[in-house]
């Protein structure tokens, strides 16, 4: 059987992708420190004879005992609420994590897809954006933590392809929802839905007029799996072009959700971006890779996924204690 290691296997993303490997004939080997991963998002493989779990930080060195043909690297909080508590973990795993992933590809031969973001493009000058762009990033701006880890990351990962030769992939991901998610990471879409299932009006940052694009995560787990399977080795945009203002898409979550709740006005956050939207010709081109579901589609399935979380977990807010990872 092909091998392959999923970092940040406990996550939103992670443990989508482990399913899909799982389902794919792969032995999936799933690495989490569980800073922000959890558990209960991959507690159905533990059982399954072809998945084993590493509770481990990739900050530190990392040993994988036998072959290894893949590597995704995953392992990164990805949230704003996250990476402002814990701004030193972030810039560490995109750096030491990196290198120490890098390293261990080039130990085992084997192929590692890195995962970079569309922060990497921080407030674009351009739009929408395309790879091609280099991006207008604050770098010591409270973003600049995350932002700088991934771009830094982008640059690490491209010197071991041309140095060494290691093949490498990069997938830089935009907006993307559904099951799995938590439900008070901070993000625009468990945000909205949380404060809907609790009646609570609707918390919008900035004027509402900023525009973002959602891509479901079946279709982001698809876009990543081709890119890893092709044999292109630039970054490649994965996201869904459909662009909307927030102030049009909380109407759309009153409207799903079937609340009559009133929507308010915060201050924007520092550096949050205007606008988001990708440019996914490149995907099309090499990976023949497009979004297929349709917002209203993604939106239900994720709404019906909150909905099964119970009282406590909708009422709850992340209090985790997060100074044991500051070092």
């Amino acid at each position: 059987m092909k091998r392959v290691l999923i970092t940040g296997a406990a996550g939103f993303l992670g443990s989508h992708l482990c399913d899909r490997f799982i389902n794919e004939g792969f032995y999936v080997i799933g690495m989490d420190n569980l800073i922000t991963g959890d558990l209960k998002n991959i507690a159905h493989l533990f059982k399954n004879e072809h998945f084993e779990f590493y509770h481990h930080d990739v900050t530190k060195f990392v040993h994988v005992p036998g072959n290894l043909d893949y590597i995704l690297h995953f392992a990164s909080p990805a949230s704003p609420i996250d990476y402002l508590k814990i701004p030193i973990q972030t810039l560490k795993v995109g750096s030491l994590g990196t290198h120490n992933l890098l390293g261990l590809a080039k130990a085992k031969n084997a192929r590692i897809l890195i995962a970079s973001t569309s922060e990497v493009y921080g407030d674009p000058l351009i739009h929408p954006q395309t790879e091609y762009y280099y991006g207008n990033v604050n770098t010591i701006g409270p973003r600049g933590v995350y932002d700088e880890a991934k771009r830094f990351q982008e640059s690490l990962t491209m010197a071991y392809h041309n140095f060494h030769g290691l093949e490498t992939r990069i997938v830089r991901i935009f907006n993307t929802y559904g099951p799995r998610m938590r439900l008070n990471d901070g993000r625009v879409i468990p945000a909205f839905m949380g404060q809907a299932l609790r009646g609570e009006d609707l918390t919008i940052f900035g004027d509402g007029n900023q525009t973002r694009s959602f891509c479901y995560v079946d279709d982001q787990i698809e876009g990543i799996f081709r890119l890893l399977m092709s044999d292109y080795h630039l970054p490649v945009n994965i996201g869904n072009p459909n662009e909307i203002t927030i102030n049009d898409f909380a109407k759309e979550i009153i409207q799903l959700t079937g609340t009559d709740q009133k929507i308010v006005y915060k201050p924007l956050p520092e550096n949050d971006p205007l606008q988001r939207q990708p440019d996914t010709s490149l995907a099309k081109k090499i990976l023949n890779w497009e979004a297929k579901t349709d917002r209203k589609t993604g939106l239900q399935k994720t709404f019906d996924y909150f909905k099964t979380l119970s009282a406590e977990e909708l009422q709850k807010e992340e209090h985790k204690d997060f100074s044991k990872y500051i070092y």
